[in-house]
Parts: structure tokens; sequence; C-alpha cells
């Protein structure tokens, strides 16, 4: 398994205020600049879960799966290990860790795909923030 390494994304403040408003998850440690000055980061921290949907996204954005990806159906012992703040620029890296062939109706040839996936930020090695395990049902090319 080689490591795929996706393109950098900033996460903004503006993410952050969109990410609440969709979700309805107005948390102080998210949006109260006030109250995180006596938390143990000091300042707002992005929601765990919009780490895991940029994450999807850059996953997606890695062109690896295009053209054969017919769903994402899982997510398996994902860890928040770092916050991410406003400013930071997170990436993911991949690596494939199992496939197996699933039987889907007519002549569909797919399987099932885990990737060990993290979300880093920082350049060089970075620091992971988030990790875990993500399933894919995708087709498979044909050889």
């Amino acid at each position: 398994g080689d490591i795929i390494r996706s393109q950098g994304r900033t996460i903004h403040q503006s993410d952050i205020v969109n990410f609440a408003g969709f979700t309805g998850d107005y948390s102080e440690i998210h949006v109260d600049e006030e109250f995180c000055k006596d938390t143990p980061f000091g300042k707002p921290i992005a929601h765990g879960m919009l780490g895991l949907s940029v994450a999807t996204g850059l996953a997606i954005l890695t062109g690896v799966l295009e053209g054969t990806i017919i769903a994402f159906t899982g997510i398996k012992n994902w860890e928040f290990k770092r916050p991410v703040f406003p400013g930071d620029t997170i990436y993911v890296e991949l690596k494939v860790i199992s496939k197996e062939e699933a039987k889907l109706k007519g002549n569909i040839k797919a399987g099932t795909v885990t990737v060990e996936a993290s979300v880093l930020k920082g350049g060089g090695k970075g620091k992971i923030c988030q990790s875990g395990q993500f399933d894919f049902l995708v087709k498979f090319k044909d050889s």
C-alpha cells in the first residue's frame, strides 16, 4: 500500500459558522471566543465533524475513486486526536488496507475497499488531527 496524499484545504472561521448553521451545533467551544479563552485550546475550534466532512471531500478529490465509487459505506474506529483551528490547513492521507468482492445485482463487478485515513495539519510530516477507516463500495475497473 502506497500512501495517497490529498491537496490541502484551509479551514476558515466562515466554514465553522456555516457548519454551525447547517447542523445547528452552536456549542460555545466553536463559536464563542470569550468562552474559549478559559478552555485548554484558548480559542474556538472547528467541529470535529466539520474536519471529518472536509476529509471525505478531500479523499474524493484525490481522484483515486474517480469513475469507480458507488457509495461511501462506513466509518470505523474514527478518533479525534487534535483540534483544528480557524486558519489551519488540513489534508488527508489514505492507504488501502483491504479489498473484498461484493455481489451486486446485474453484471456490475464491485467490491468494498477499506482505507486507513488520517487528517493532518501542518507541513512536512504533519500532525494527525483525526484518523480511522473509510469503507467505499466501488466498481472494479476493467483490466
